[in-house]
């Protein structure tokens, strides 16, 4: 099958699973292991395009559901396309408005044809299934579209796991011959929850369909780390090895650096922007509370010898200074500093594998970063 995306694997870290490689799509190169910052109403909060550009943003990622409700897809479409409503020009992945379905649950009904949802807008009655997804999707003109899927809460019974496995997978399928936009690759979503029988089972069954690339959903929803990894480990080996694998809403400094220890290639998360706006920053010595009293008259920067704009020209006693005083500015800058710590960290990864020395960047890592001061 032609896709309009390919992956070419550039280096192997050899005692480890590590991965580098180089994803083509129709907007551009993406050099992986990546971090996708969230744009989830088509902007990175606090960030214009050009300031993602700036910091190394790659390929960003925009929500169906959201834009579905408002703007709506159709204003989109007139405009030209998410890239020029947006100005931004580099590569754009959207999600299927199926981790959305999960989170509201006290506003929506699922069944075999789709979910009955409310807007959390106004309450208004919606649906949305495989068809309107992918209809939505191929209206914003995203790179990369996810297939519509079924995600389960932690905890949850092996049956009710199965079930929203085998309709992710049949939803899998109306997603395929539901889409027809020859510029945009489509991906396929593993579910399973927290059973590596169901895990492996989703892994071989989506394998089959031949998607150009993989999400694994249904984690980081509330289960501790080392279960994560755990399924994971399970897991991979059944993940086609020439695809790229995208590890769905998983953003802190520890959890990149295990999933690409594992195999992961590209994953988001709304984390580092949503933690700036009240302050808290990323270190490679854990986390940084910068609205601290303590920082009051601490004249240095967010981090030693991070490269970002705010670390290069504003100590830690400004910062504070105008987060105490409500200025928007000061969650800007934390902001920049975040996505900018996660895209750097992301390089030094790369760098790492490709110097195949990843396994003593992930022990010098781990032997600095503080886990009591984790995410």
């Amino acid at each position: 099958m032609n896709h309009p995306i390919t992956f070419k694997m550039v280096a192997r870290d050899a005692k480890t699973h590590a991965r580098r490689g180089i994803l083509t799509t129709p907007h551009g190169e993406i050099q992986t292991p990546i971090f996708m910052p969230v744009g989830t109403q088509a902007t990175v909060k606090a960030m214009t395009p050009r300031e993602l550009k700036e910091i190394g943003t790659q390929i960003m990622l925009s929500n169906t559901y959201h834009l579905h409700l408002r703007p709506g897809e159709e204003l989109i479409r007139e405009a030209g396309g998410l890239h020029r409503f947006m100005s931004w020009d580099k590569p754009i992945l959207t999600d299927s408005g199926g981790f959305q379905v999960f989170s509201l649950a006290s506003l929506r009904k699922i069944r075999e044809e789709g979910v009955s949802f409310r807007s959390h807008l106004d309450g208004s009655a919606m649906f949305m299934g495989p068809e309107e997804s992918m209809a939505i999707q191929e209206a914003l003109g995203s790179d990369i579209a996810m297939a519509f899927d079924v995600c389960t809460a932690y905890p949850c019974d092996h049956q009710t796991a199965k079930d929203a496995m085998e309709r992710t997978h049949r939803w899998a399928l109306r997603c395929q011959k539901a889409h027809t936009r020859a510029d945009q690759a489509l991906f396929g979503i593993v579910q399973g929850a927290f059973f590596t029988d169901l895990r492996i089972e989703s892994a071989k069954a989506l394998a089959d369909m031949d998607f150009p690339g993989y999400g694994i959903g249904g984690l980081s929803v509330g289960e501790p780390k080392p279960m994560m990894y755990e399924i994971l480990d399970e897991m991979m080996p059944y993940m086609p090895d020439e695809k790229p694998r995208y590890l769905m809403g998983v953003g802190s400094p520890d959890c990149l650096v295990e999933g690409v220890y594992r195999g992961i290639d590209m994953f988001d998360c709304v984390l580092a922007t949503r933690i700036a706006r009240n302050g808290t920053c990323f270190t490679d010595d854990g986390r940084l509370v910068v609205r601290n009293a303590k920082y009051a008259r601490d004249f240095g920067p967010i981090e030693e010898g991070c490269d970002c704009y705010a670390c290069q020209n504003f100590s830690r006693a400004y910062i504070r200074h105008l987060l105490k005083a409500g200025e928007i500015t000061g969650g800007r800058l934390c902001t920049i500093h975040n996505l900018r710590y996660l895209l750097r960290l992301m390089e030094r990864i790369r760098k790492a594998i490709e110097e195949n020395r990843y396994e003593e960047f992930r022990n010098a890592f781990f032997a600095r970063y503080d886990m009591s001061r984790n995410f």
